[in-house]
C-alpha cells in the first residue's frame, strides 16, 4: 500500500502505527522531536500529541469567544508541518440545537461518517477525507475553510468560515455554501479584507487539487485506522478548558468585535 507523503511519525510511540499496513515509517530523530517538542504561543504552552491519543477539536464562537461545537478525535500524526486527526462513525460529539426560547444550546449528537481531518499550521483550511462507515470505502475529499488552528492542553481550537469545496475521487470539484460565505462578507459579519484572504486561500487549495499535489496526491485515501483503536471520547475538560481565540478575530469579524 502506498504511504502518504511528507509524514513523520515515531516508531517507538506507545501506539505504534508501524504495525498498521498504512503506517508511514520515519526517522528516529524526527520521531523524538515529534513527541517531545513544546509549542509556545501567546496564550498557551503545550506539546505535540502522540499517535493514538484522544483530543478534542472545538469551534470557538465569533461572538463571545465561547466553546461551541466540539468533536473527539484520535491523533494519527502531529508535528510542525501536519496534524492528522481521525473520528469514526458513531462517535459522540457536541452540536448546536435550538431551544424553546429561540436561542441555541449544545447537545450530544452521533457522528455519522469516518473522517480523517488534515490540518496545516497557519493555513486557513483543513482537508477532510470521508469514507463509508461500513466498508471504509473512500468517498470524497472536503476542503473546509476555517481559522488557523490553535493548540490547547486537550486538543485544538478553530472556527468555521462557511465556505467549502467538495472534491470527488477523480479530483473534480465544486463549491459548497459559497452563497452563505458571500452573504457573511456583504453583510459585514466578515470584513472585506478577510473575505479576500479566504478567496486567496481557496485559489491555493484549488491549485493543489488541479496539480494533484499533497494532500490531493491519492495517497491518503489508502489510509486506514489501526484495528485496535477504539472510538475516541470527549475529554472531561472539553467545555472547561479555556478557549484560545484567534488573534485576528477583530480584523476578520467586525460585528462580533463591535459587540464585545
Amino acid at each position: 500500500m502506498a504511504r502518504p507523503r511528507g509524514i513523520v511519525t515515531a516508531e517507538t510511540m506507545t501506539v505504534d502505527l508501524a504495525t498498521s499496513p498504512a503506517a508511514p515509517t520515519p526517522s528516529a530523530a524526527t520521531a523524538t522531536r515529534t513527541v517531545q517538542a513544546d509549542i509556545h504561543t501567546d496564550s498557551v504552552t503545550t506539546r505535540y500529541f502522540e499517535p493514538g491519543e484522544d483530543v478534542v477539536l472545538r469551534y470557538i464562537t465569533r461572538f463571545g469567544s465561547g466553546v461551541g461545537m466540539t468533536w473527539p478525535f484520535r491523533v494519527v500524526h502531529d508535528d510542525g508541518d501536519l496534524t492528522a486527526l481521525y473520528i469514526p462513525a458513531g462517535a459522540t460529539f457536541m452540536r448546536w440545537q435550538p431551544t424553546t426560547e429561540g436561542g441555541r444550546e449544545l447537545a450530544e449528537g452521533e457522528w455519522r461518517r469516518d473522517v480523517l481531518r488534515l490540518m496545516f499550521p497557519g493555513r486557513q483550511y483543513s482537508v477532510w477525507l470521508f469514507w463509508s462507515a461500513t466498508e471504509h470505502e473512500f468517498a470524497n475529499y472536503y476542503v473546509n475553510f476555517e481559522e488557523p488552528f490553535r493548540r490547547t492542553p486537550v486538543g485544538f481550537d478553530t472556527n468555521d468560515h462557511a465556505l467549502d469545496i467538495m472534491v470527488a475521487p477523480d479530483f473534480s470539484w465544486r463549491w459548497k455554501d459559497r452563497e452563505e460565505f458571500e452573504t457573511l462578507v456583504s453583510g459585514g459579519q466578515f470584513s472585506e479584507e478577510f473575505g479576500a484572504s479566504v478567496e486567496d486561500a481557496a485559489r491555493g487549495a484549488i491549485g493543489l487539487i488541479d496539480a494533484r499535489r499533497v494532500p490531493f496526491d491519492g495517497s491518503w485515501p489508502k489510509w486506514s485506522p489501526p484495528a485496535h483503536w477504539s472510538t475516541p471520547r470527549l475529554h472531561p475538560r472539553w467545555r472547561d478548558e479555556p478557549p484560545v481565540p484567534w488573534e485576528r478575530r477583530e480584523w476578520a469579524y467586525p460585528l462580533a468585535a463591535a459587540a464585545q
